[in-house]
Parts: C-alpha cells; sequence; structure tokens
C-alpha cells in the first residue's frame, strides 16, 4: 500500500492546526467517512518546517491522534529537524509517532 502524505511548511501557527488535521481526515476517510487503503501507512514531512516551538508539537500530537482514530495507524514524521526531534523526546511524544532522520543534502 501507498502511505498517505501530508507535507508541513513554513510556520505552523494555532488556527493551523485544526486544518492540519482536517486535510488529514480528508486523506484518510472519504466523504461518506470511511476509511481509505485502511493499510496504508500515514506519512507527514516536516521537512520544511521554519520554526520548531510547542505550536508544532501540539500539531505533531493532533495529527498523530488523528491517524489512531482512523484504524489505529501510527503517523511517520519524515525528514525532521533535529529541533523537533530534540522536543518530540523531551515531553515524551517520541513513543507516539514513528519519527525519521532528517534527509541529508
Amino acid at each position: 500500500m501507498t502511505p498517505k502524505a501530508l507535507v508541513i511548511a513554513g510556520r505552523v501557527t494555532r488556527p493551523d492546526v485544526p486544518t492540519l488535521c482536517a486535510e488529514l481526515e480528508s486523506l484518510l476517510h472519504d466523504p461518506e467517512g470511511r476509511a481509505r487503503d485502511p493499510d496504508a501507512g500515514v506519512d507527514c514531512d516536516v521537512g520544511g518546517v521554519v520554526q520548531v516551538d510547542l505550536v508544532l508539537l501540539e500539531a505533531v500530537a493532533r495529527l498523530g491522534l488523528v491517524a489512531r482514530r482512523a484504524g489505529g495507524r501510527r503517523l511517520r514524521l519524515r525528514n525532521v529537524p533535529p529541533e523537533l526531534r530534540n522536543l518530540l523526546d523531551l515531553v515524551g511524544l517520541a513513543d507516539v509517532v514513528d519519527v525519521e532522520e532528517r534527509c541529508r543534502d
């Protein structure tokens, strides 16, 4: 199965969080609410974020919850900046989402 993919770039603000969650919901469910490709993984590319802060951390936590509610899927973060990895470790969310190292150029 091809993983569902969500890309987060720029600076994430508090009003962006519900929009990101709705975007992930639409990737995971059809308009009738049925799961699309229930065996597919959920990837979230965060390589383009410009500010790692608690709002981004909230977004990741909520996106992880959306993924779990869609059939127990785990959110996989791709291209994770070291600052975000450290923050995820600090608050204990590194055990809730799968974290992949940032790709090197």
